[in-house]
This record gives C-alpha cells, sequence and structure tokens, in this order.
C-alpha cells in the first residue's frame, strides 16, 4: 500500500503529473506519442487513485499552458549542439 496523500510532498505529487503527462506525450522508441486530449484523458482516469485530485484538477485549470509548454520544447523546436554547428 502507497503513501496517503498528505505524506506526499507536494512537489512529489506535482511531478508525478508533470512526469506522467510528459511521458505520454512524448515518442518512445516502443510507442507514438500521445496526443493531450488523450494524456489528459488518462490523467483524469488516474484522479483519486495514482494523481492527488487537487492537483489533477489544477492541470486541467490551466491545461492550456502545459500544451504551450510541451510546443515550446518539443523534440521539434529542440537543437542539439551537433545540428548548431551544422548549421554554421
Amino acid at each position: 500500500m502507497g503513501l496517503k496523500v498528505e505524506a506526499i510532498p507536494l512537489a512529489g505529487r506535482l511531478m508525478a503529473l508533470a512526469d506522467v503527462y510528459d511521458a505520454l506525450i512524448s515518442k518512445r522508441v516502443y510507442k507514438e506519442a500521445f496526443s493531450h486530449d488523450k494524456a489528459r484523458h488518462i490523467i483524469q482516469q488516474g484522479r483519486g487513485s495514482h494523481f492527488d485530485p487537487i492537483i489533477v484538477d489544477a492541470f486541467l485549470a490551466i491545461e492550456t499552458q502545459f500544451i504551450q509548454i510541451a510546443k515550446t520544447f518539443s523534440d521539434e523546436n529542440y537543437t542539439t549542439p551537433e545540428t548548431l554547428c551544422a548549421a554554421v
């Protein structure tokens, strides 16, 4: 049996949701990236079991910011030192 919500530090509860969201919307060698809508649905299904309900509600209240951050830091927008040097 896991810890009760109150026993898990707030930072841990926040990171649990953020980490799962990132994993869901990111392409991996073993899976394609899920859409934001699919990720939101999975997170909502985990409300109260895997995720703190208050954290899920906060996520839903600012989900447009999650979408924008995900776009800003997507693999398509990532520049490695190698690609930067190749462009010179």
